[in-house]
């Protein structure tokens, strides 16, 4: 059996890395750059800490992507191109080879002294065997580098990251597309601004005029917009339920899963996989799930595990009339991290299908709230024997937010809708001025039910207005704060 040749690997790593001819030749750096960018760049630039910085999230949300920009804006601040490596793992011409030694091959190939400085991006590292011991290693003995790793499988990612990586890495998730990304991303071929201007809070009444183009392109958003590719790509618009089910879903559950966990009932994992996303959203009962699937309550628990690490669904927790937690969480909600995973397995969502669409917008308003750091940590849900709200948030200093979310504009003139809403205002103390708030299909207002205000806002709008936020010197600043303390 022929070995690879070192000549062989030389010109791979020429082909991946086409800057050291042209520093001009790098992929993707004019595409449109997601919120995320600056505070990604800011961490592999920031020279203080000595730790890997290590890229994790879902399949297909533009992580090579987002190296391959930060390689375009590292040549721009006058960074030597020679001096930028990537490396994508998943290529077998790299099996085999240790980071160590492609650390070496690269330094002396471009004649790199052992005191400069350099950039190596090591692409789908979970394609290596004990990567983390590799990459803790090249953290310890080069200390000079920057070292990045972007990873897909990320279950594995994490566990290990927490395991081996204690002070040598420092983890950043990279999430799906927020609805204010997909507007941004798509508006340049539509036009949905005027001009195509990046919007910002002057022109929320312009925004409430145009609700209805809003909410179709909400729609859409659940339909297929968690994802990049989907958004520039009119082949995989026209069939998103092939790429997400195909390229997303199934290699994380027939591939990733199985092998990192040693899952041996493959089939078992995705029937329970297929229910939670039915029912994203609904409360789910462990006891009952058990019994149904003829399946033991602590392998469920651990699928639910694997689930959540692998950045599929999202778990809920329930408190009561009281806020209070429950001490064995038997009942609790789970949501789709992504509401297009719904329309890939089950079809397309129509606009006139109200009953899955009320829940699709729920989980997307979630899986909106959850980008900002710490948020799914004080995230739950209320429920008690003849009421409900949807979302309470709540940490150490109290109860800061209540929220119903509705696909209807029946709130405003029903009062039941958000009687729920009220009793648990009534029940309890809020530590933020006007904390209570409801969704609506179109409808902006304010009401008063006795000393209570509700602010109501269209659900598609409060999701734009969450993604905007993201787009922010703030959240940067919080993000990176988040980040940098994880390990």
């Amino acid at each position: 059996m022929f070995s690879v040749s070192e000549q062989e690997i030389l010109r791979r790593l020429h082909t991946d890395s086409p800057w050291w001819e042209d520093r001009n030749d790098v992929r993707w750096k004019d595409s449109p750059k997601r919120v995320y960018f600056s505070p990604f760049f800011e961490l592999i630039y920031e020279k203080k800490i000595n730790r890997a910085v290590v890229l994790m999230g879902p399949r297909r949300v533009g992580k090579t992507v987002m190296v391959h920009q930060a390689v375009a804006k590292l040549i721009r601040k006058r960074v030597d191109p020679k001096r930028i490596l990537y490396v994508p793992l998943d290529n077998p011409l790299y099996s085999g080879l240790s980071l160590e030694k492609i650390l070496l091959i690269f330094t002396e190939l471009n004649s790199i002294a052992q005191e400069e400085s350099c950039y190596l991006f090591f692409d789908e590292i979970q394609y290596l065997s004990d990567w983390e011991r590799h990459l803790k290693s090249l953290v310890d003995s080069y200390p000079q580098h920057r070292f990045i790793a972007t990873g897909s499988a990320a279950a594995v990612l994490k566990l290990k990251s927490d395991e081996s990586g204690a002070g040598r890495f420092t983890d950043f998730i990279l999430p799906p597309l927020t609805f204010y990304e997909y507007v941004m991303f798509s508006d340049k071929e539509e036009r949905f601004f005027v001009q195509g201007q990046k919007p910002d809070h002057i022109l929320l009444p312009f925004l409430l005029e145009k609700i209805e183009d809003l909410n179709r392109k909400f729609i859409d958003y659940i339909n297929f917009g968690g994802y990049p590719e989907a958004v520039f790509s009119k082949e995989i618009r026209g069939n998103p339920g092939r790429f997400i089910r195909n390229d997303i879903i199934e290699k994380v559950l027939l591939r990733d899963l199985p092998s990192l966990y040693g899952i041996s009932d493959i089939p078992e994992l995705n029937r329970l996989f297929v229910a939670l996303a039915h029912n994203t959203g609904q409360e789910i009962n462990l006891p009952g799930i058990a019994q149904d699937s003829n399946v033991g309550k602590r392998t469920i628990s651990k699928y639910l595990e694997y689930l959540e690490a692998a950045f599929l669904i999202k778990r809920v927790s329930r408190i009561d009339r009281n806020a209070r937690k429950f001490k064995r969480e038997h009942k609790f909600k789970v949501y789709l991290t992504n509401a297009s995973m719904y329309p890939a397995l089950f079809g397309t969502i129509e606009e006139n299908n109200k009953t899955i669409l009320g829940r699709l917008a729920e989980t997307a308003f979630f899986s909106n709230s959850f980008h900002w750091p710490g948020q799914s940590e004080t995230t739950y849900y209320a429920r008690w024997k003849n009421g409900e709200v949807d979302l309470v948030d709540m940490n150490a200093e109290g109860i800061r937010v209540a929220v119903e979310i509705k696909w209807s504009d029946r709130p405003l003139e029903d009062f039941s809708e958000i009687k729920g809403l009220l009793d648990f205002a009534e029940k309890n103390e809020f530590v933020r001025p006007h904390p209570l708030g409801c969704t609506t299909l179109t409808k902006q207002d304010t009401r008063h039910y006795g000393d209570k205000e509700v602010a109501f806002i269209p659900t598609s709008l409060y999701c734009f207005l969450l993604g905007q936020s993201l787009d922010t010197p703030e959240f940067g600043e919080e993000l990176s704060k988040s980040t940098v303390q994880t390990k």
